[in-house]
Parts: structure tokens; C-alpha cells; sequence
């Protein structure tokens, strides 16, 4: 048999890439088709209602609720600043007066016979979404969105932190398997996707955040790391709302292991041009790989590798080996025989052998790993 089919990763140097761009409510759409869209730019934006700020006039007054009414200075829908004052007491024979100041800035929603309480309603929140590719409108949706096409390199990771993050590539360890911590990071690198090797320290994590990093991406995390920067444990099935000042990516797994040399090879050789980074990653139904994007120029040559079709298991085809007792280990795919093998815990699987990446072959079931698809 010459051919299975497995899940994987996209790690390319080159790939029409869609991506569709979604409000989270009805907004409007500020691209057409065929517009010629920059990464950061704005395609679509809504508005969220402002934040709510009760305030308790009848405590403020010292008066019963019923009395606040009559008491306001400011009636519905008055635009109230901080500090100005909402309403004011009588007083004895008209002086001890109290007065309730605003707390915050806003809209004078509703007035409370019953409770004794205004509600401020704060100003709207504009909420944008940006093309993330520099690319072209191919598709708008009514009061939604946009899709965006272009031409790219892929590179999907195994797990990140962090939403969407833009800058120039900087490459930071020179070798996949080198490990990067804070002595690789410099001024220098503000507001850069910087390239590592294996795995990145916590230390080299908060120092990225200090210096104002925009996303880290290398081949692995020590959980305790992870949990140290967090400051707390990651126990859901979906990321990228973190708001840690900083979006990282990991490549290959959790643990003291190198970046695949093919993707640290291909990273590198975009050295300088910017990139788009998402760290999202979803693992349940629906699965979200986080990535790292660079746009091509129309002119770009192709990559000369070789590709193999999408989840295909060919004689060749790159893969990671996803658990023990080689997980993380890279290789090829060397020979896939067609009968069931007998394993060493007495149960039949289908396997192949694997060429790694270290030049040992060994034998592994074929629900043990994981495409790099090119």
C-alpha cells in the first residue's frame, strides 16, 4: 500500500490561503470585492453598548426611593460627565442640602421610583476586525464581514496564547534545536514575531512581554513555564482571548522539544517581512490551529520542496511522531505495510515506519502521528 491518510499540520512556503473575517453582531462592511486590503487594516466594525455603572441615589441622599425622582437635577437621557451632580436633597429649611455625584461619564439611562438607583450607561465601544493577510476582497458579507485571499506562507503550530499579532519577522535563535531564553531578546525586537529554536522559557516569556514583543514561536513550552506565566492552569479547550501582553506559538509540543528544521528553515528564510501571528487554538470539534502568515509577493518563486496531497501518507511525506515512547520525534515516512502488525501490548494496529529524523527507523502504529503538510 503506497498511501494512507492521517490529520496534520500545514507547515508551506507557499498556499492560496482564505480567511474569512467576522463581526461577533451585525456591523457594517468597509471593504468591496476586489479591494486590495493591507493585513491591519479595518474591513468591518460594530459597536458594543457601553458599560453599565449603577448608582444608588436614595443611599447617597439619604432619602426613601420614591423621593429620588423629584430629586433629580438631570432627567432621562441626559448626557451626565464624572463628578457632575445628579441629583440634590432638600435639606432642613434649605440648607444641609446632600448631593449625589455621577461616578462615571455617560448616558442617564433609567431612573428607579422603586430601588432608589440611576443607571449611566457608558459611551459605545467601537469593536473592529482586521484583514490580518495582506490580500483581496473576495467576498463581502452583508452586515458581517469579508474574505481574504492571497498568497502565503503557512505555518501552523501545535498550541498558543494570545489573539492576533502583527510585525516583522526576527529570527532570534540561529538553530532549530537551540533553546531560547531571555539573553536572546533585545531592544530591538519591540513590536517583531520572534523566531526561537526548542523551547522557550518563562523567563524569556516575560522579558518578550516587558520589551514589548509583539508574538513568540518556537518548538516547545515546559507546562510549569506555562502555568508561571499565566498564573494559573490552562484547563479549556479553546485560547486566544488571554490578555498576558503577549501572543506565543508553539511548533511541535509541550516539553524541552526542537523546532521542526524545515519550519525553522522556512521562517528564516522570510527574515524581515512582516508577518501576521494568530496564538487561537482550538482542540475539541471544530479544531483551530494557531499561525503564523506571510504574505507573497505576486512575483515570488515557488517553493521548490516537495508536496505531498493534503492528509496523504505517502513514502516521504514529513510527520511527527504524537506519543510515546518518541513523541515530538521528526522523521519521513519510510515504508507502510499493508497488514495489521501485532504490538508490544499483544493488540493488531496498522503501522508504519518511520525514517527520523536522528537516521533511526523505527515502527510505530499509524494513529500515532501527525502530517507536516506542505
Amino acid at each position: 500500500m503506497a498511501k494512507a491518510y492521517t490529520p496534520g499540520l500545514k507547515v508551506t512556503g507557499r498556499i492560496t490561503y482564505r480567511v474569512r473575517r467576522s463581526l461577533p453582531i451585525h456591523g457594517e462592511v468597509l471593504v468591496k470585492v476586489g479591494d486590495r486590503v493591507e493585513a491591519t487594516q479595518v474591513v468591518a466594525r460594530t459597536y458594543t453598548d457601553g458599560d453599565i455603572t449603577p448608582v444608588n441615589v436614595a443611599n447617597l441622599l439619604s432619602v426613601p426611593a420614591g423621593d429620588v425622582p423629584g430629586l433629580m437635577l438631570k432627567k432621562q437621557g441626559d448626557l451626565v460627565a464624572a463628578g457632575e451632580i445628579l441629583a440634590r436633597s432638600k435639606g432642613i429649611f434649605g440648607m444641609m442640602k446632600k448631593d449625589a455625584p455621577s461616578p462615571a461619564g455617560g448616558v442617564l439611562e433609567s431612573i428607579s421610583s422603586t430601588t432608589g438607583q440611576v443607571i449611566l450607561r457608558g459611551d459605545r465601544q467601537p469593536v473592529d476586525v482586521k484583514a490580518f493577510v495582506t490580500g483581496r476582497v473576495v467576498e463581502v458579507i452583508a452586515n458581517d464581514g469579508a474574505v481574504i485571499e492571497a498568497d502565503v506562507m503557512l505555518v501552523q503550530g501545535i498550541f498558543g496564547i494570545g489573539g492576533e499579532a502583527f510585525g516583522p519577522i526576527h529570527v532570534a535563535c540561529k538553530s532549530h534545536d537551540e533553546r531560547l531564553d531571555a539573553s536572546h531578546l533585545t531592544t530591538a525586537m519591540k513590536g517583531a514575531i520572534v523566531v526561537g529554536g526548542a523551547r522557550m522559557t518563562v523567563d524569556a516569556l516575560r522579558k518578550a512581554r516587558d520589551l514589548g514583543v509583539a508574538a513568540l514561536v518556537s518548538g516547545g513550552i515546559d507546562d510549569q513555564d506555562l502555568k508561571e506565566f499565566l498564573g494559573y492552569d490552562l484547563g479549556v479547550a479553546i485560547t486566544g482571548s488571554e490578555q498576558v501582553g503577549l501572543t506565543f506559538i508553539i511548533t511541535e509540543g509541550f516539553g524541552d522539544i526542537a523546532m521542526a528544521e524545515r519550519t525553522h528553515r522556512l521562517l528564516s528564510s522570510h527574515a524581515g517581512e512582516r508577518a501576521s501571528v494568530n496564538g487561537a487554538t482550538q482542540i475539541r470539534a471544530g479544531v483551530m490551529r494557531p499561525e503564523i502568515v506571510v504574505t507573497l509577493a505576486a512575483d515570488a518563486p515557488a517553493s521548490a520542496e516537495r508536496h505531498f496531497a493534503e492528509g496523504s501518507l505517502e513514502l516521504g511525506a514529513p510527520l511527527r511522531i504524537i506519543r510515546d515512547p518518541y513523541f515530538g520525534r521528526l522523521g519521513t515516512v519510510k515504508r507502510l505495510p499493508h497488514e495489521p502488525t501485532v504490538l508490544g501490548s499483544g493488540s493488531k494496529a496498522r503501522v508504519l515506519e518511520v525514517q527520523l529524523d536522528s537516521g533511526e527507523s523505527v515502527i510505530v502504529p499509524r494513529a500515532n502521528v501527525e502530517l507536516i503538510e506542505g
